[in-house]
Protein backbone atom coordinates (compact mmCIF):
# COMPACT_ATOMS: atom_id res chain seq x y z
CA UNK A 1 0.00 0.00 0.00
CA UNK A 2 2.84 2.41 0.72
CA UNK A 3 4.33 1.83 -2.33
CA UNK A 4 1.17 2.85 -4.28
CA UNK A 5 0.78 6.09 -2.06
CA UNK A 6 4.70 7.13 -3.28
CA UNK A 7 4.33 6.10 -7.21
CA UNK A 8 1.27 8.40 -6.83
CA UNK A 9 2.84 10.89 -4.82
CA UNK A 10 5.72 11.04 -7.37
CA UNK A 11 2.94 11.14 -10.39
CA UNK A 12 1.56 14.62 -8.06
CA UNK A 13 4.88 15.79 -7.66
CA UNK A 14 6.17 15.76 -11.26
CA UNK A 15 2.81 16.84 -12.89
CA UNK A 16 3.61 20.32 -11.37
CA UNK A 17 6.88 20.76 -13.02
CA UNK A 18 5.17 19.97 -16.19
CA UNK A 19 4.03 22.73 -18.58
CA UNK A 20 -0.08 22.89 -18.91
CA UNK A 21 0.33 24.27 -22.24
CA UNK A 22 0.98 22.15 -25.37
CA UNK A 23 2.00 22.95 -28.98
CA UNK A 24 2.03 20.30 -32.09
CA UNK A 25 2.91 21.52 -35.62
CA UNK A 26 3.42 19.21 -38.72
CA UNK A 27 4.28 19.84 -42.56
CA UNK A 28 4.68 18.20 -45.65
CA UNK A 29 4.96 19.50 -49.22
CA UNK A 30 2.08 18.58 -51.49
CA UNK A 31 2.52 18.29 -55.42
CA UNK A 32 -0.51 20.33 -56.24
CA UNK A 33 -1.15 24.25 -56.86
CA UNK A 34 -1.61 26.20 -53.60
CA UNK A 35 -5.75 27.47 -54.61
CA UNK A 36 -6.29 23.73 -55.23
CA UNK A 37 -5.17 22.30 -51.76
CA UNK A 38 -6.45 25.01 -49.47
CA UNK A 39 -10.04 24.44 -51.04
CA UNK A 40 -9.53 20.92 -50.10
CA UNK A 41 -8.69 21.38 -46.53
CA UNK A 42 -10.88 24.04 -45.69
CA UNK A 43 -13.88 21.89 -46.28
CA UNK A 44 -14.01 19.60 -42.86
CA UNK A 45 -16.14 17.18 -44.73
CA UNK A 46 -13.09 16.33 -46.82
CA UNK A 47 -11.48 15.01 -43.39
CA UNK A 48 -13.27 11.77 -43.82
CA UNK A 49 -10.63 10.73 -46.83
CA UNK A 50 -7.49 12.15 -44.78
CA UNK A 51 -8.08 12.28 -41.05
CA UNK A 52 -6.41 9.73 -39.24
CA UNK A 53 -8.66 10.21 -36.39
CA UNK A 54 -11.68 10.06 -37.98
CA UNK A 55 -10.82 7.38 -40.12
CA UNK A 56 -10.33 5.01 -37.31
CA UNK A 57 -14.09 4.46 -37.08
CA UNK A 58 -15.97 3.45 -39.78
CA UNK A 59 -19.31 3.91 -38.12
CA UNK A 60 -18.55 7.56 -36.08
CA UNK A 61 -21.79 9.26 -35.81
CA UNK A 62 -21.23 12.50 -37.62
CA UNK A 63 -23.59 15.71 -38.24
CA UNK A 64 -23.28 18.65 -39.61
CA UNK A 65 -24.19 22.62 -39.45
CA UNK A 66 -23.49 25.58 -41.29
CA UNK A 67 -21.94 25.74 -44.74
CA UNK A 68 -18.74 23.60 -45.33
CA UNK A 69 -15.74 25.35 -45.66
CA UNK A 70 -17.10 28.86 -44.51
CA UNK A 71 -16.54 30.48 -40.63
CA UNK A 72 -19.40 28.75 -38.36
CA UNK A 73 -19.69 25.14 -39.65
CA UNK A 74 -19.67 22.69 -37.09
CA UNK A 75 -18.49 19.07 -37.26
CA UNK A 76 -19.61 16.58 -34.74
CA UNK A 77 -18.34 13.51 -34.07
CA UNK A 78 -20.02 10.52 -32.05
CA UNK A 79 -17.89 7.37 -31.71
CA UNK A 80 -18.31 4.12 -29.56
CA UNK A 81 -14.34 3.43 -30.06
CA UNK A 82 -12.63 5.39 -27.35
CA UNK A 83 -9.46 6.21 -29.37
CA UNK A 84 -12.12 8.75 -31.18
CA UNK A 85 -14.49 9.56 -28.50
CA UNK A 86 -17.15 12.36 -28.91
CA UNK A 87 -17.02 15.93 -29.98
CA UNK A 88 -17.21 19.11 -32.21
CA UNK A 89 -14.88 21.29 -34.84
CA UNK A 90 -16.08 24.73 -35.70
CA UNK A 91 -14.39 26.85 -38.45
CA UNK A 92 -13.48 29.85 -36.45
CA UNK A 93 -11.42 32.08 -38.83
CA UNK A 94 -10.67 31.60 -42.53
CA UNK A 95 -8.12 33.78 -44.75
CA UNK A 96 -8.89 32.56 -48.18
CA UNK A 97 -5.94 30.13 -49.63
CA UNK A 98 -3.66 30.58 -46.71
CA UNK A 99 -4.86 29.55 -43.40
CA UNK A 100 -8.40 27.92 -41.84
CA UNK A 101 -8.25 28.23 -37.69
CA UNK A 102 -10.43 25.46 -35.97
CA UNK A 103 -11.66 24.99 -31.91
CA UNK A 104 -11.89 21.51 -31.35
CA UNK A 105 -13.71 20.85 -28.14
CA UNK A 106 -13.49 17.24 -27.06
CA UNK A 107 -16.31 15.90 -25.24
CA UNK A 108 -15.19 12.06 -24.63
CA UNK A 109 -13.20 10.26 -23.25
CA UNK A 110 -12.23 13.78 -21.65
CA UNK A 111 -13.15 17.42 -21.28
CA UNK A 112 -10.79 19.78 -23.31
CA UNK A 113 -10.80 22.17 -25.67
CA UNK A 114 -7.81 23.02 -28.65
CA UNK A 115 -6.88 25.39 -30.95
CA UNK A 116 -6.17 23.94 -34.69
CA UNK A 117 -4.74 25.45 -37.64
CA UNK A 118 -3.92 24.02 -41.19
CA UNK A 119 -1.80 26.60 -43.38
CA UNK A 120 -0.95 26.26 -47.18
CA UNK A 121 1.72 28.04 -48.96
CA UNK A 122 2.48 28.34 -52.59
CA UNK A 123 6.31 26.78 -53.24
CA UNK A 124 6.01 26.99 -56.64
CA UNK A 125 3.17 26.88 -58.99
CA UNK A 126 2.39 22.88 -58.44
CA UNK A 127 3.73 22.82 -54.90
CA UNK A 128 2.28 23.53 -51.99
CA UNK A 129 3.45 23.47 -47.87
CA UNK A 130 1.13 22.49 -45.62
CA UNK A 131 1.28 22.81 -42.44
CA UNK A 132 -1.14 21.31 -39.55
CA UNK A 133 -1.09 22.26 -35.84
CA UNK A 134 -2.90 22.14 -32.44
CA UNK A 135 -2.48 23.93 -29.22
CA UNK A 136 -3.91 23.54 -26.37
CA UNK A 137 -3.95 23.58 -22.38
CA UNK A 138 -4.38 20.59 -19.63
CA UNK A 139 -4.47 21.38 -16.42
CA UNK A 140 -3.05 19.86 -13.24
CA UNK A 141 -2.44 16.69 -12.81
CA UNK A 142 -3.81 15.86 -16.26
CA UNK A 143 -1.04 18.04 -17.93
CA UNK A 144 1.96 15.22 -16.87
CA UNK A 145 0.00 14.03 -19.99
CA UNK A 146 1.82 17.05 -21.64
CA UNK A 147 5.01 14.87 -21.68
CA UNK A 148 3.77 11.96 -24.26
CA UNK A 149 1.14 14.51 -26.08
CA UNK A 150 3.75 16.05 -28.53
CA UNK A 151 5.15 12.78 -29.97
CA UNK A 152 1.49 11.04 -29.98
CA UNK A 153 -0.45 13.77 -31.22
CA UNK A 154 2.80 14.80 -34.54
CA UNK A 155 2.66 11.19 -35.51
CA UNK A 156 -0.94 11.48 -36.05
CA UNK A 157 -0.69 14.70 -37.72
CA UNK A 158 2.30 13.30 -39.41
CA UNK A 159 0.05 10.45 -40.75
CA UNK A 160 -3.27 12.37 -42.02
CA UNK A 161 -0.75 15.03 -44.01
CA UNK A 162 0.94 11.97 -45.57
CA UNK A 163 -2.57 10.52 -46.05
CA UNK A 164 -3.75 13.96 -47.26
CA UNK A 165 -0.68 14.34 -49.68
CA UNK A 166 -1.57 10.94 -51.33
CA UNK A 167 -5.37 11.52 -51.77
CA UNK A 168 -4.74 15.22 -53.60
CA UNK A 169 -1.78 14.07 -55.72
CA UNK A 170 -3.52 11.13 -57.06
Amino acid sequence: MLVIVVLIAIVLIAALFVKKEYSVEREIIINKPNEDVFNYVKHLKNQDKYNKWVMMDPNVRRNYSGTDGTVGFVSTWDSDNKNVGKGEQEIKKINEGERIDLDVRFEKPFKNTANVYMTTEAISANQTKVKWGMQGKNSYPLNLMNLFVPGILGKDLQTSLTTLKMVLEN
